[in-house]
């Protein structure tokens, strides 16, 4: 069904938080080995374990090039001790593996329970051209489960949004960032619209009352200050935010920058939102390149929170911070030294599918 006249934030509709109950996880399956040059070879075995991790308490949706490609995919999740009872396949053919960005911004409606989509368009972050695949996906998704969905448009044109340039709080509060959605030369999503028209898109769509416009991402990020690389809520009142401690770092001058604005940014309720510290670890660098290495780019699953790690002393404190911030699950470690060479790692390759059932 496609709904045109009625924004879904005005039927009751809105964007979950992260931490609500999931019915499943989709993740694409990598193949394209032009995202991990060289480094190809260790990468489904990250996607393994994560989907193991995954599995625990729910649903993996994994989507894979064809048919063909399953029982290769069944033998690794299987020498992963991956619970194949809680694994679909679904063969929709991506161009990338970064499912949270090109598929869909599921939302909920909090009377019924009813899940349906805010359908964006995806672009490739504006750098790439090799995204048709990708932006057929989310139609793909929700033909397959069927779900109600809302084309997001302002002025007779698709608005494009990526997953990772928001979090929301489930009540209400969103954080983005200037550099990704307003900029207007480097990699431009929607030219031309500016920040009252984000606003106003959050509201209608995903149910949003307070933006919180943080400024610029941090180094090495190719989609272009993606938040979900630096600040991210852990509970309707909280964030953390990555802080790096050597002034002489490229991300230094950034990242305090934020931590300004957010010492006066309030939620949605009025209340200021209380800002964690997190480590950054040390510059991780692979051919000359600087890496985005965050251990803000989580995923927090029905069962266990997902969390990067990269063989730095600076990875258990990260966890135990964040264990401390998720009482209710266990924090887990996933090796992503290999995987944060394709330029994102956990939260970029998940999208979380809630149930509908209250928190």
């Amino acid at each position: 069904m496609d709904e045109k006249a009625v924004a879904p934030a005005a039927l009751g509709f809105r964007l979950p938080a992260e931490w609500e109950p999931h019915a499943a996880t989709w993740i694409g399956w990598p193949h394209n080995r032009t995202d991990w040059p060289g480094k190809f070879a260790p990468i489904p075995w990250v996607y393994a374990e994560m989907a193991r991790r995954i599995a625990g308490g729910e649903r993996v949706r994994i989507l894979v090039e064809s048919r063909a490609h399953e029982p290769g995919i069944r033998r690794i999740l299987k020498r992963a001790a991956a619970d194949a009872e809680r694994i679909e396949f679904f063969p929709f053919p991506t161009d990338r593996g970064w499912t949270r960005d090109s598929g869909p911004t599921f939302l909920v409606h909090d009377r019924s329970g009813e899940v349906a989509v805010a359908r964006f368009a995806f672009n490739g972050w504006a750098r790439y051209s090799d995204f048709r695949k990708d932006a057929r996906l989310t139609d793909r998704i929700v033909k397959a489960i069927s779900a109600r969905v809302f084309r997001a448009a302002a002025g007779g044109r698709e608005l494009v949004l990526e997953g990772g340039a928001i979090d929301v709080n489930g009540k209400g509060t969103l954080i983005t960032t200037e550099e990704c959605l307003l900029d207007s030369e480097i990699q431009p999503r929607n030219p031309g619209f500016d920040r009252r028209g984000y606003e106003g898109i959050f509201r209608d769509f995903l149910g949003v009352r307070q933006v919180v416009w943080l400024g610029r991402g941090i180094a090495g990020d190719d989609t272009h200050g993606h938040v979900d690389d630096l600040c991210r809520f852990v509970n309707p009142t909280t964030v953390v935010l990555c802080r790096e401690t050597n002034s002489s770092d490229e991300n230094y001058a950034a990242l305090e920058e934020n931590r300004e604005r957010l010492a006066g940014a309030r939620g949605a309720d009025g209340a200021k939102i209380e800002v964690v510290d997190l480590p950054m670890p040390a510059p991780l660098v692979f051919d000359g390149r600087r890496l985005p290495a965050s251990y803000a780019n989580f995923y927090i699953a029905n069962a266990a929170v997902l969390a990067p790690t990269f063989n730095d002393p600076k990875d258990r404190v990260a966890l135990g911070i964040l264990a401390e911030l998720f009482p209710d699950r266990p924090v887990v470690g996933i090796h992503a030294v290999d995987l944060v060479w394709g330029l994102g790692t956990i939260h970029c390759l998940t999208k979380q599918e809630p149930s509908g059932d209250s928190a």
